[in-house]
């Protein structure tokens, strides 16, 4: 399931209650899981919530196991055997340990695609030498674990830093008011860009001046200073694909429109 039907399900109110209901295994992926989902999972579940990532090129190359392995918040997972993941510049030479860069897959590869149907040219583009460039950037840490922090056109660059939607959104649905939430990058002739949250509402909870400075300083006790939304905007709901991932290209649209 996308981390997105997670947290519409994670606002039913006392689920053990009132379902008769025995999970075996959960698996998640299309967006990052997040540390408030992992928790949730443990406490509604009784389990680990195992995130998987792979692409239509190139699918479940990336993945957590709770009963083989410990399972980190904010990771997606460790290669899974059998194929050669990295972290890779733009010409496909490794990065050093923990730094962002594209994820990519060393081919040949028994889940990667031939081509691209009648279109060399994209075929060509989406490879680094022998590496296929998912088009997400992430880092890789020691142990071999995974973090994910973006779609390349989804990293926001503020102040000198990138940051992934991902940890200001886990961030944000923490707070008691938040039922889901987006974060995009605006134009800010400062900063370059600033993150702006797009907020769905708990039922109970009202939208108001009062609440955005809450929220706003809410994530800036948790997080870096230049992570926090310098906006907000409360919506009824979030533009998404079939699969539930947050099209938050649309919501970036809707800031210059």
């Amino acid at each position: 399931m996308p981390p997105t039907a997670l947290k519409m399900m994670r606002q039913v109110d006392r689920p053990r209650d009132r379902f008769d209901y025995k999970m075996r295994s959960i698996g998640s992926g299309g967006e990052t899981l997040g540390a408030e989902l992992l928790d949730w999972g443990r406490e509604t579940f009784g389990l680990t919530i195992n995130e998987f990532y792979g692409q239509t090129e190139c699918n479940l190359v990336v993945g957590n196991c709770g009963a083989c392995m410990p399972v980190r918040p904010g990771f997606m997972g460790r290669a899974v055997p059998g194929h050669d993941v990295g972290v890779v510049d733009d010409d496909g030479t490794p990065l050093p340990i923990g730094a962002v860069g594209n994820i990519a897959v060393r081919r040949p590869d028994p889940v990667m695609f031939l081509r691209y149907w009648d279109n060399p040219q994209a075929t060509e583009d989406k490879f680094a030498g022998d590496w296929l460039l998912t088009g997400d950037t992430g880092s890789l840490d020691d142990q071999g674990y995974f973090r994910y922090v973006g779609r390349s056109d989804d990293v926001i660059t503020t102040s000198g830093y990138r940051v992934g939607p991902g940890e200001i959104e886990d961030c944000l649905m923490k707070h008691p008011a938040v039922a889901l939430a987006a974060a995009v990058g605006i134009p800010d002739p400062l900063r370059t860009e600033v993150v702006k949250a797009f907020i769905v509402l708990r039922s109970g909870y009202q939208e108001s001046d009062a609440l955005i400075e809450e929220i706003q300083s809410f994530v800036k006790v948790r997080l870096a200073a230049h992570e926090y939304p310098r906006q907000i905007a409360f919506v009824e709901s979030l533009p998404m694909t079939t699969t539930g991932k947050i099209m938050r290209r649309e919501l970036r649209q809707q800031t210059v429109s």
